[in-house]
């Protein structure tokens, strides 16, 4: 079974992963994935976002390191996904795409609208979705609406 990811990469903490908020939706981002593994999923895709897709694929990337079998792929929307981002965002994006047993470029270059077929490309490519979500509108809500209507089961974590 196949596990997908969408989460927020705007978080209340901003970038300082050193507030217990940050800390606290990583171990529970930890604890769903050992849920998925356990419940028969061996893949989890992750769009390679910045905030909690991040997290995401570190924890999944940890859990592996800890002795479970599971496979990280990233869906990539374009090459140039991480072009605008801070320098260590970059540097971080790069180790974990490294670190995946398989990536996934989806168009070859950025247009409107790549970012929104990556994350269809994940829902289809689903049977579950793991996500991080307050209610707020913007492309988690639309993901998470997507997931809805193509009947995907939802493993949420509130923030």
């Amino acid at each position: 079974m196949v596990c997908g990811f969408t989460g927020h990469r705007r978080l209340p903490w901003g970038g300082d992963e050193t507030d217990p908020r940050c800390a606290a939706l990583k171990t529970v981002l930890g604890r769903r994935i050992a849920e998925a593994a356990a419940a028969g999923c061996g893949t989890f895709l992750c769009g390679m976002a910045r905030g909690a897709d991040t997290y995401f694929a570190e924890a999944v990337l940890a859990l592996r390191n800890g002795g479970l079998d599971l496979r990280l792929e990233a869906l990539v929307p374009c090459p140039s996904q991480a072009g605008g981002w801070p320098a260590a965002d970059r540097d971080r994006w790069t180790r974990l795409l490294a670190a995946c047993d398989a990536v996934t470029v989806l168009e070859p270059a950025y247009t409107p609208g790549c970012m929104l077929r990556r994350n269809r490309v994940l829902v289809d490519r689903s049977d579950v979705l793991i996500t991080v979500y307050d209610g707020s509108g913007g492309g988690t809500a639309s993901t998470v609406a997507y997931a809805r209507r193509r009947g995907r089961p939802l493993l949420p974590v509130w923030l």
